[in-house]
């Protein structure tokens, strides 16, 4: 029996995309059940943050859950400091259950104590805040999901996706998870991690005036891209651009160029077997000592280790 933990304001997706998954797993395997049971501290209609209601039952509904998947979204700072959330969570683990989170739904783990000393992660947006506040998680801001033990966590929303395909993998074998990706039309694994999905989102408006622009850059990282070359394309001084460019995006053109070229680098890294001096000419490095120390200003880590890291998991 899998359960979702929802809240008031917890984020639809970070429950329902969970939930067609083992939805899907299940018909997959011939079952005519799907054992699915949503949660929450009062029985009823539980409003997400986009005013779409779910019916959830109480936690005396729990005994046969024997994996527990945690919702995020706007309402978890209170679901976080809700003692019997906390205690409900901290009761499963004890018991064995295998217990997870989507996005921001971290925080109810970590409030719980269930991440300290583990590896997790949540949210690119709220890595800051989250490091702050649990400094004993191992915490890795550049993973789709995370597995310590039986703690799992995912990034942002969607992610929460790939967690539960992973899961389906577990229980029901690469096959499964393979015929459950195709009925959703997914890829059964997204590589890299999810600062690929944040470099052009972190800017102010990235489908403004300079979108097709910088969607032009990521295709052409092995040309010079100086601020003079880009504002030739944009057809604008080089001098306008920039203040232009840093006024709609929130950063100069230089350095939203390095964050395109960090991210291609690093999914590049991670899901081939390309040398890394290549990886550097191609993304426009040039100089491998040069995409090494900008991997370790964006992720702590040099190619090499990502790499390893990408292949042992």
């Amino acid at each position: 029996m899998i359960g979702i933990l929802i809240f008031p304001d917890f984020q639809l997706l970070d429950a329902a995309g969970p939930i067609s998954v083992f939805e899907i797993a299940a018909r997959c395997t011939g079952k005519t059940t799907t054992g699915i049971r949503v949660l929450a501290v009062d029985a009823g209609p539980v409003r997400s943050s986009s005013g779409v209601e779910m019916m959830a039952r109480d936690f005396k509904s729990a005994n046969a859950i024997t994996t527990l998947v945690v919702a995020g979204g706007a309402g978890v700072t209170d679901a976080a400091r809700c003692e019997i959330t906390r205690a409900f969570v901290q009761r499963l683990a004890r018991r064995g259950v295998r217990v997870a989170s989507v996005c921001s739904g971290a925080y109810v783990l970590a409030e719980a104590g269930l991440l300290d000393g583990r590896r997790a992660t949540t949210h690119w947006g709220r890595t800051r805040d989250f490091v702050a506040r649990y400094p004993k998680v191992k915490f890795e801001p550049d993973q789709i999901f995370t597995r310590d033990g039986n703690v799992w966590t995912s990034a942002g929303i969607t992610a929460g996706i790939d967690l539960a395909l992973a899961m389906v993998t577990e229980d029901h074998g690469e096959q499964i998870a393979q015929d459950t990706a195709r009925q959703l039309v997914l890829y059964h694994r997204r590589s890299g991690g999810q600062s690929q999905f944040s470099s052009l989102l972190e800017l102010k408006t990235p489908n403004g005036r300079f979108g097709a622009l910088l969607s032009w850059a990521r295709e052409n990282l092995d040309a010079r891209l100086t601020v003079e070359d880009l504002a030739d394309r944009a057809g604008m001084s080089a001098r306008h651009f920039a203040r232009a460019f840093a006024a709609e995006t929130g950063t100069t053109p230089s350095k939203a160029i390095e964050r395109l070229r960090i991210e291609v680098a690093r999914e590049r890294v991670q899901s081939s077997r390309e040398a890394i001096e290549l990886v550097a000419e191609t993304t426009g490095f040039g100089d491998p000592e040069r995409m090494r120390r900008a991997f370790i200003r964006a992720f702590g880590q040099p190619p090499q280790a990502l790499r390893r890291a990408a292949r042992a998991g």
